[in-house]
């Protein structure tokens, strides 16, 4: 994932197909491990594919599985005003 994730920084950055060299130098710039074998086998798996390329294909994929729902938000804030006058009372007992 991080050589992904620095592959798009440069891309975001201006460089529109950054080389391998140019994704390990941000990485160990960065101060992280370079696994070689790894960063080979994204750009194996990246091809000739623009970034715009991958991300549109990425998107037709998750239409045909469905995304979910995404739920709904957790309720409740109001149990921490409850919270914080219980123990006052507690402290001036």
């Amino acid at each position: 994932m991080k050589y992904l994730a620095a592959y798009m920084l440069l891309v975001l950055g201006g460089n529109a197909t950054p080389a391998k060299d140019d994704v390990s130098k941000l990485l160990a710039d960065s101060g992280v491990d370079v696994d070689e074998k790894e960063l080979s086998f994204l750009y194996e798996k990246l091809g000739e594919k623009s970034i715009d390329e991958l991300i549109e294909e990425g998107k037709e994929k998750l239409v045909t599985i469905g995304g979910g729902g995404g739920g709904g938000a957790a309720a409740g804030g109001a149990g921490g005003d409850a919270a914080a006058a219980e123990e006052e009372e507690e402290e001036e007992a």
